[in-house]
This record gives structure tokens, C-alpha cells and sequence, in this order.
């Protein structure tokens, strides 16, 4: 499930961070924002109510207590509701927070007044406020908003001042909290600038991984051929610096596998003076038996040192591509082999036209089912395209062998067949020369037990 969330790559793996990394503090911005806008607007909510309530103080105290009631009727508003009564609105005076800083203004110009202010709901039911709901009339001027049942939307601020005559004006003063942010005047904007931010920031992050992928395909096309072009010198520092010593190892590699290729063709030309001059004296001597075994021997160390030096060459990457049809090729394989008397069948589409290096890729395809027909009696060729690459499957009815030895008889001269017999086997390099031409396509070899006996080689090539 994990692997399905979390990208593959690099790029895609950088971009979900980036973008993860841009919409977290997106919403932080926007938390932080909507806060601070809160807190500003309930400020600014609670210095107006702070600031009528110090004019109404100095009104009602100057107005007579006959002319109160409708002096306040005429003050209120269905968002500011004004009580004149003997009993304060608030029983549980705040002093921190909005009620702390409503305080601070409207003692400013109450100098010695009690205030009382909370921001929490008022307890139902309680004495005479002045306010609808405020409970029974009464004495000092007794509710002028008398009946009814007003329930203020909560939450709201409600502030009690004392007056000279010990009554007490009473305010309900609801929170403004605004329009909400959530308009498309300022989310569309938002939006707009996200995704910007976000295409800006893939773009980046798509030019700063290319270097990956040419370093890649670099890899790529110096495990198939040493001589590939060097890798470009370009970019950041650091990949510049990594270029370059891609590119020294790989000249390295280049020198290291001409100076065996030499090595070897030079070992391999002074062997045969004295192959021929053994050769010579074989052809002198009288024992037709010895003569003949001598000169069977010769000739194996001839094919075993040509082997040798042209798998130390590795010709395969150093014929040119052409264009070919592999079915045929295989099939062709399969029809002279079955002239031969040797079972060996094909099944599979009539043309398959492939990009490759003909002589290479038949001498690689001729050694495994060579090596079926040798130790399995039979080989039943399979040719199939699918999944993006090209797959033949080489199936025969022998022992088959080990699966700790499937990797181990790709090495160079190794025999699983212990006799070393001209008759079972050569020098031990067809399956090495073999994955070496296949590998040098872009492909590989794998092998396989069959359930009902015998081997199955697999040879998978790219399609071209």
C-alpha cells in the first residue's frame, strides 16, 4: 500500500515532499492568518462596545431616572443590547484576554468605577438586569425591556458598570467575527497562486533531477558498451564533479578490457608456433593410434584458445546493428537442426523484426540450444512479444541443474559436466559468451527447472 502512495523515482518522490511541504504551510498560513484576523476583528469589536458603553455612562448619568428607559430604547440595536437595573449582567468577573483588554479602555475614562466584564453566557434566570430575560422588574428604574425572552447568540461580551446611584447599565455586546475567509474572492486567488507555486516548483525540481537520469542511462549504455560516448560535463558543481568521475571510470574500464583483449591475443599468438610445431612432428610420428590422439588434442587447444580470445574480444559490441528478423532466424535454427535428425521445434510468429548484431545474437542463440540438444536431447523453441520486450524460451527434457549452479555455470570455463569430454562439452565459455552477447543487447539469460523435468532457458531482448 505504501509503495502505491509513495512514488518510485526521485522526481516523484521530491515533488510529493515539495508539494506536501508547500500545502502544510499553506494551511499553517491560513490557520495563523485566520487566527490573528479573530483576534483583531474581536478586538476591534470589543474597543467599539468599550467605547459606547463610556458614552452611554456619562449620558445616563445625566439623564434623569424617568427619561432613562426610553433614552436607552432609543441607544439599542438588535446587535447591541443595553439594560438599566439593580443587578449586574456578570456575576464571574474575567480579567484576562478580551475582558482584560475592554477593562483597560474603558478605564481610561471611568477612573474609579466598578466594571465587571465577561465574555462567558450569562446563567439563566437571576436578578433584575434590566435586560429581556433578566428576570423579575423591580426597583432602580425595574427592566425597561420588561417580558419577551431575548437570548443573545452566544458567545458575546457582557460588560456591567456601576453608576453614581448604584444601578447599573448592563451591555450584551455580541462577537463580530466577519465575513468568512472562505469567499471566492480570496480562495480563488489562493488557489491560483498554490498551483503556480506548485508548477514552478515541479519544474524546478524536474530540471534539478535530469541529472539522475542521464547518469542512468550513462550506466546503461557502459554496461552494454565500453566504448559508449562519454557522459556531458554540464550543470551544478556537483554534477559536473560526479560526471567527470564517471567519465574516468569509465575510461578505466575501457583501457582495463583493451589491455586484456591485448593480453590475450598476444598469448594466444605465441601459442600457436608451438601448437604448429607440435602439429608438425605429430604428423611424423609412426603410432597412427598416438598420432591421431596427439593431433585430436592439438585441435581442441586451437578451439579453446579462439574460444578464449573471442570472449575476451567480445565481439558482440563491436558489430554494428542492423535491422533483422529474429523469427526467422530462430526458426531457421530450428528447421536445419531438425534436417540434422536432431528434435527441435519452433512455435511462434512467422516475423519478428528486431534491431540487433546478427552474427553475435546467433552465435548466442546457437550455443543454448546447442547446449538443450546436448543435455536434454531435444529443445522446443518459443518466440513471444509482450510487455515491452521480446522473450524466447528454450525448454528441453534433461536433469536439468541445481538451483545453486544456475549463476555459477555463466562463469567462464565452467563445466558442470565433470569429465571435461570433447563428446559433452568445449571449454566452458558457450553459456558465458552467451549472456555476455544477450547482456550486450540490453537482454538477459535466466534459467529455470521445469516442473515436469528438464530446463528452461529464458532470453528476454528489448524491443528496439
Amino acid at each position: 500500500m505504501s509503495m502505491r502512495v509513495i512514488p518510485d523515482s526521485v522526481l516523484g518522490r521530491t515533488a510529493l515532499v515539495l508539494v506536501a511541504a508547500l500545502l502544510l504551510s499553506a494551511a499553517a498560513a491560513m490557520g495563523l492568518f485566520a487566527a490573528q484576523r479573530q483576534e483583531a476583528l474581536t478586538n476591534i469589536g470589543g474597543r467599539n462596545a468599550a467605547e459606547r458603553v463610556g458614552g452611554m455612562i456619562a449620558l445616563m448619568e445625566q439623564t434623569p431616572p424617568e427619561s432613562r428607559h426610553a433614552t436607552l430604547h432609543n441607544l439599542e440595536t438588535p446587535r447591541f443590547r443595553v439594560g438599566w437595573g439593580i443587578a449586574p449582567i456578570v456575576v464571574d468577573d474575567e480579567t484576562i484576554g478580551l475582558a482584560a483588554y475592554v477593562r483597560s479602555v474603558l478605564e481610561k475614562g471611568l477612573e474609579g468605577r466598578e466594571i465587571r466584564i465577561s465574555t462567558q453566557p450569562a446563567p439563566p434566570g437571576g436578578p433584575n438586569t434590566g435586560l429581556r430575560g433578566g428576570g423579575r422588574g423591580g426597583g432602580g428604574g425595574g427592566g425597561h425591556m420588561g417580558g419577551g425572552g431575548f437570548h443573545p447568540p452566544a458567545p458575546a461580551l457582557r460588560i456591567a458598570v456601576r453608576l453614581n446611584d448604584g444601578s447599573w447599565l448592563n451591555v450584551l455586546a455580541p462577537f463580530e467575527f466577519g465575513d468568512s475567509l472562505w469567499r471566492p474572492r480570496f480562495v480563488l486567488p489562493l488557489l491560483l497562486a498554490l498551483v503556480l507555486v506548485t508548477a514552478a516548483a515541479l519544474w524546478a525540481v524536474r530540471k534539478a533531477t535530469l541529472p539522475f537520469a542521464a547518469f542512468a542511462a550513462a550506466a546503461e549504455r557502459l554496461g552494454v558498451d565500453v566504448a559508449a560516448p562519454p557522459l556531458k560535463e554540464d550543470g551544478p558543481r556537483e554534477v559536473r564533479q560526479a560526471a567527470q568521475a564517471f567519465n574516468i571510470m569509465q575510461g578505466r574500464i575501457a583501457r582495463m578490457v583493451q589491455d586484456r583483449t591485448q593480453m590475450l591475443a598476444a598469448i594466444s599468438h605465441d601459442l600457436k608456433t608451438p601448437i604448429t610445431r607440435l602439429r608438425l612432428r605429430a604428423e611424423f610420428m609412426e603410432d597412427d593410434e598416438q598420432r591421431t590422439k596427439m593431433l585430436a588434442d592439438l585441435e581442441e587447444m586451437e578451439a579453446m584458445i579462439a574460444a578464449t580470445l573471442a570472449f575476451a574480444r567480445d565481439d558482440a559490441t563491436s558489430e554494428p546493428r542492423i535491422r533483422l528478423d529474429l523469427a526467422a532466424m530462430v526458426q531457421g535454427m530450428a528447421d536445419d537442426l531438425e534436417d540434422l535428425g536432431t528434435r527441435c521445434t519452433y512455435d511462434g510468429p512467422s516475423s519478428l523484426v528486431i534491431e540487433a548484431r546478427p552474427a553475435a545474437l546467433k552465435r548466442a542463440l546457437g550455443n543454448l540450444v546447442d547446449n538443450a540438444i546436448k543435455y536434454g536431447g531435444c529443445a522446443r523453441l518459443a518466440l513471444t512479444r509482450g510487455g515491452g520486450e521480446i522473450t524466447l524460451t528454450i525448454n528441453d527434457d534433461g536433469p536439468g541443474i541445481p538451483e545453486a549452479d544456475f549463476e555459477r555455470v555463466f562463469a567462464p570455463f565452467v563445466r558442470l559436466e565433470a569429465s571435461r569430454s570433447r563428446d559433452t562439452g568445449g571449454s566452458g565459455l558457450g553459456l558465458a559468451v552467451a549472456r555476455a552477447a544477450i547482456r550486450a543487447h540490453g537482454g538477459d539469460i535466466r534459467l529455470a527447472n521445469r516442473p515436469e523435468g528438464g530446463l528452461r532457458v529464458t532470453v528476454s531482448l528489448p524491443i528496439s
